[in-house]
């Protein structure tokens, strides 16, 4: 599949490549990298935004694109990066580049370089490929570290010993491209990243940068595979000593996301921590989520487990679910259905009872003389449960409760 003409062709018929191509023809030398030249030689099935390499300066190419594609392109001075958006295509564009690192961990220091040095930077081999877009080098191959013979052989190998020492972020996603690709680590590269682990390469990298690579992780089909071989590689307790996340439990929460409309990867996340939630407290607020996100992540696990012992201890009116549920994250009940919660109140509580409204309000009470205050508040929320327990029905019978309510009659 390596052959310039299958390329070239295989190229016209992907059709987020293909719209892209006239619009490059007059352009400085640009290249596809990353997941889509995986997916054009058959051993991906990437779906995210075209990576292209630029030699040259990638912001001015992405204002000409897009000029001529029709969309918008946001412009990051640090690395010299771009993002381009149209109705129909999204293009990551990064100039070709050298990098140094001037210390484990740190954010690396980049300086203009050709393609074939823009490729010795990457992380694996199998990242270290670059497929020529313009004119007669359209579908030209350029490998020249031995990525299509490491993707042909299923290994995920990196570009040099100190490479995960370099940038620890690596570990993680040397594991989310082995379970997904179906890949695995070469001999050298496992050895390496066992040794980062175990001398705590993780802990010289930011927290968001981890975040970033453990939410790609956990939002992966194979995340519970994942976690299993963070835990066998040591990398787990690498992120924090006392991470012992349990596969199984992620997998459930994932699937128990996926039934009840949560978000996947943070209810994998909580499972995550569900193991210690106290003591990976403040490794979590390290990962700087955004605020709603770590009071999700955070509170799921912690609650979520005692949350499914309620639940499993006795059937439960409609109004105590309400009491129970109506204040959870959907990511709680995720992580609370993985923990073993009886299915049927919880969704019962999503798909029917958390509609239920009063088809009265608080306005409603005052014009019949009712004060403003706490009282009128509990009354309608009373009124609410017993609608819920089906002891009232009918706009005249919510309103008669509620007065009596608000009036302590």
């Amino acid at each position: 599949m390596s052959a310039p003409g299958e390329l070239r062709e295989r190229l016209r018929a992907t059709p987020a490549v293909a719209q892209l191509l006239p619009a490059l023809e007059d352009l400085q030398p640009v290249y596809l990298v990353g997941g889509w030249v995986r997916v054009l030689l058959g051993f991906d099935d990437h779906r995210g935004p075209v990576d292209l390499a630029v030699e040259g300066d990638a912001r001015a190419a992405a204002r000409t694109l897009a000029a001529r594609l029709g969309g918008e392109s946001r412009e990051y001075e640090q690395f010299g990066t771009a993002t381009l958006t149209t109705p129909r295509l999204e293009l990551d564009l990064t100039p070709t580049r050298r990098e140094t690192y001037p210390e484990p961990g740190a954010l690396p220091v980049v300086r203009p370089a050709p393609l074939t040095e823009d490729l010795a930077r990457r992380d694996f081999t199998v990242n270290a490929m670059a497929v020529g877009l313009r004119g007669d080098d359209l579908g030209h191959l350029y490998d020249p570290l031995g990525g299509l013979a490491d993707a042909a052989a299923r290994l995920i190998r990196v570009m040099h010993p100190a490479s995960f020492t370099d940038d620890p972020t690596r570990l993680l996603r040397a594991v989310r491209f082995e379970t997904r690709l179906g890949f695995r680590m070469d001999e050298e590269t496992e050895r390496a990243a066992r040794e980062a682990a175990e001398t705590g390469a993780p802990a010289t990298v930011s927290g968001p940068r981890i975040r970033d690579e453990l939410i790609d992780l956990l939002s992966e089909v194979e995340a519970p595979a994942a976690i299993a071989r963070l835990s066998e590689l040591g990398i787990d307790r690498a992120l924090h000593p006392a991470m012992r996340p349990d596969p199984e439990l992620v997998a459930s929460a994932a699937l128990g996301a996926m039934a009840i409309e949560a978000d996947r990867a943070l209810a994998a996340l909580a499972a995550v921590c569900a193991a210690a939630p106290l003591e990976l407290d403040l490794w979590l607020a390290g990962l700087q989520l955004d605020a709603r996100d770590r009071d999700v992540v955070s509170w799921a696990a912690r609650m979520a487990q005692p949350l499914a012992a309620e639940l499993r201890s006795r059937d439960h009116p409609p109004s105590e679910l309400r009491a129970l549920l109506a204040r959870q994250p959907r990511e709680s009940l995720a992580l609370a259905l993985a923990a073993g919660a009886p299915p049927e109140p919880i969704l019962r509580w999503i798909s029917d009872l958390s509609h239920v409204r009063l088809q009265i309000s608080g306005a409603d009470l005052l014009a019949e003389g009712v004060p403003e205050g706490p009282a009128l508040g509990a009354a309608l929320d009373a009124t609410l449960d017993r609608k819920l327990d089906g002891l009232v029905s009918g706009r005249e019978e919510e309103l008669r409760t509620a007065l009596e309510l608000a009036r302590g009659s």
